[in-house]
């Protein structure tokens, strides 16, 4: 028979610091939904009045190449600006998620793998 160890021996902090992270994460998470939907929407918005506003309106070749040209530009920078949104929308999540578990064990050091001298396919049991 396994005994395990009383579970309130090791305190309720760990799990509250893992509660917080998990509700920072979610909050996080939905930020980032948000941003992407809010982004989607515009991009498929500002696509619709190009094609069906500005290009089908076009009556030379010239024009239309210039205004596929800026069109293109104008979707780079925005997919460019949104792209750099999310990323620090990622990195406060994980500031914010790792927050509540490195207060809660700061007497802990850090996880770290030591590196195998042996590679795994020279390994025998």
């Amino acid at each position: 028979m396994t005994v395990f160890p009383d579970i309130k021996a090791f305190g309720t902090n760990p799990f509250e610091a893992f509660t917080t992270a998990t509700a920072a994460s979610t909050k996080g998470l939905e930020a980032i939904a948000a941003e992407t939907t809010d982004y989607s929407k515009k991009s498929f918005e500002k696509s619709r009045a190009f094609f069906f506003d500005k290009l089908t309106g076009v009556k030379k070749i010239d024009e239309a190449i210039q205004l596929q040209t800026d069109f293109a530009k104008s979707a780079y920078e925005d997919f460019l600006a949104h792209a750099t949104k999310i990323g620090q929308l990622y990195s406060s999540l994980a500031k914010e998620a790792f927050k509540p578990i490195n207060v809660a064990s700061p007497t802990q050091s850090p996880v770290s793998a030591s590196p195998s001298k042996t590679p795994v396919a020279a390994k025998q049991s």
